[in-house]
Formats: structure tokens, sequence, C-alpha cells
């Protein structure tokens, strides 16, 4: 009897455990939508679209040089993890006139990871401040159009984020400046909405 209570202790439960975390996260997590569809970039930049895409959005702004730090810890923590999942991107919103900046950052992002699913939307102060207020979240943009956070949007174009997080109670958006943050509550939440599209593909594939 001993023999047989220590197996389960130390075998069996252990699996049960691992089963039911991942069924939690696979089968059951879903991140909440907090703005519903807001606008497709493609009305600021047609060479870069939102829809039926998995985004990750920034505003890096036109002081490029002092964001390298929230792209490289972007590339490093997020980026590399997920890109290879389909219909999945980055799209960082600049002003018009820094395409040499961001030419510069890509090659420089390029020397790391494979940089093809790293957009950039080129648009003008007004363009860009209006897109960042359909989001209707609780932060700004700085004078230089840019915000360190960065936002999770769906394939319908809603953002999605957390509603009952530890820190601050609804989170629109992850500090890409705390590597903290992108490991601990970020990667999370990505690797939720795309156990949501997997389950939903398993589900379509297996009623045709």
């Amino acid at each position: 009897m001993k023999k047989t209570f220590v197996l389960v202790v130390l075998f069996i439960l252990p699996i049960v455990a691992y089963l039911f975390f991942a069924s939690g996260i696979n089968n059951f997590g879903k991140l909440p939508t907090l703005t519903e569809n807001i606008g497709d970039i493609a009305n600021i930049d047609d060479n870069v679209i939102l829809q039926d895409k998995i985004t990750i959005l920034g505003f890096l702004g036109s002081d490029l040089e002092n964001k390298k730090g929230i792209a490289f810890n972007l590339n490093q923590k997020i980026y590399k993890r997920f890109y290879e999942f389909n219909d999945f991107q980055f799209v960082m919103i600049v002003p018009k006139g820094n395409e040499s900046k961001v030419a510069a950052l890509k090659s420089e992002l390029g020397n790391l990871a494979d940089v093809a699913k790293w957009k950039f939307a080129y648009g003008d102060k007004e363009q860009i401040q209006r897109f960042f207020n359909e989001l209707k979240t609780d932060l700004a943009l700085d004078e230089n159009l840019a915000t360190p956070y960065v936002f999770i949007i769906d394939k319908d174009r809603n953002l999605r984020g957390r509603t009952n997080d530890e820190d601050e109670g609804t989170k629109f958006g992850f500090d890409a400046t705390s590597v903290a943050e992108l490991n601990n509550k970020m990667e999370d939440d990505v690797k939720i909405i795309l156990a949501e599209y997997r389950l939903t593909l398993k589900k379509n594939n297996a009623s045709r």
C-alpha cells in the first residue's frame, strides 16, 4: 500500500497537474477583449494591414535612437519566440520622414533574427494620434508620438489585454522597457491568443 501511494505521489500527481494546467491554457484560457473593431492601419499606410493578422502593435515615434532598447527587448523576448506562427506580425508606427532610421533599425534587428514579420507603418501626426485614440486606453503618446507600451490586436482588429491584472486591474498594453513584464505577462498572453486560434482552427478542420 505504501509503495502504491509513493508511486502515485511521485509519478501520477505531476502528470495530472501538468494536464490540468495545460488544458487550462489551451482549452479554457481566453484573453479579454478591451476595445472592439479598431481602425485598420491600412487607412494610414496601405502597405500594412491588421485584418486577419495577430499583431503586436507599437508606436516607436520619431526618436528611434532612444527606442532601440524597446525594439531589441521585443525582438529577443517576444518576436523570436513566436514569429514562425502563421498570421503573426509586429507592426510599429512611426511618423513619415523616418524611413532611413527604420531601415537602420531593421538592419540591426536582422543580425539577431529574420525580420520579415517586422512591419513599419508611416503616418502624419494627426493620423497617428487618431489611430492611437481608437485603442481607447488609459495611456498617452509623448511629444514624439511614441509610447513604451505595445498592444495585442487580434484578427478581427480587437484590442486584447487583461481585466484583472494583479498590478493594474485593466491592462491595455505591456511596457516593453521591462524585460520582467515581457517575460512574466506578455509572453503568457501571446501564448493564450495563439492557443485560441489553434483551437479554433482544429475545430474548423474537424467539422469539415
